[in-house]
């Protein structure tokens, strides 16, 4: 299975990861893959930039060392409603969005909880992706929460960090394959992701890929198997023409 792209990434600008842009681009060419997508956190995270930093993406090129760039933000989670640390005249510029559950933002909840924290989140306009829907700190209504994504067409990622012991995610190599037995049942579509906190893991989507060819899982409901897939999470179809 060849998975062309990667859009979970993160930079210095994230507060705690390790690399900056250029070199996280130098090692998707290196990798081989056809589009980066850079994903740092929103500003409720501790360390992260402001919401200028953001609204500045403008400077980033679209296209760099024959890779194509997509700008978009990893966006916290911050009450069981689903509201997100950022504006949306702000998510309105990105290309993509992320909504995740973090430690360092929302504190653990009931089951129900945490269900209604994406649930809520995915009735946000701008979010297409739901991060790492793994992770036994924050178990979820997994039927409930792929029943929401089929119907609100939200994305849902395969994390391949979840499952390396890099993050502090409980029990993903348990929960992802359920997730995805879900997914195929209700026909819903997946991203695998690299969550790369420092360069060398960007696009190492093996964990990932692992996951889902274990479980036979349709390659037409997974993202990262044809450029033409970015239009399910990249909501400008301006930027999809390339």
């Amino acid at each position: 299975m060849e998975l062309l792209f990667d859009l979970h990434t993160h930079t210095v600008s994230s507060g705690h990861a390790f690399s900056t842009l250029k070199e996280n681009i130098e090692e998707a060419r290196k990798k081989g893959l056809l589009a980066l997508g850079t994903s740092d956190h929103a500003s409720a995270m501790e360390g992260a930039h402001t919401p200028k930093f953001f609204s500045n993406y403008r400077a980033i090129g679209r296209e760099i060392l024959g890779i194509r760039i997509f700008r978009g933000v990893e966006a916290n989670v911050m009450d069981f409603t689903g509201r997100l640390d950022m504006e949306e005249k702000l998510l309105q510029q990105m290309d993509y969005v992320i909504a995740s559950l973090h430690s360092a933002c929302i504190r653990p909840g009931t089951r129900e909880e945490n269900t209604d924290a994406l649930i809520g989140a995915m009735e946000n306009p701008w979010v297409k992706i739901i991060g790492h829907p793994d992770d036994d700190r924050y178990p979820l209504d997994l039927p409930r929460l792929v029943r929401a994504a089929k119907e609100k067409d939200v994305v849902l990622e395969v994390n391949s960090a979840s499952a390396s012991g890099k993050t502090g995610r409980l029990h993903a190599e348990r929960n992802i394959p359920r997730l995805l037995e879900l997914c195929r049942q209700y026909q819903v579509r997946v991203i695998a992701g690299s969550d790369a906190h420092i360069w060398y893991d960007v696009g190492n989507l093996s964990l990932a890929r692992n996951f889902l060819e274990t479980a036979q899982f349709p390659e037409e409901l997974i993202a990262n198997t044809s450029l033409d897939h970015l239009e399910w999470v990249v909501k400008n179809k301006e930027v999809m023409k390339g």
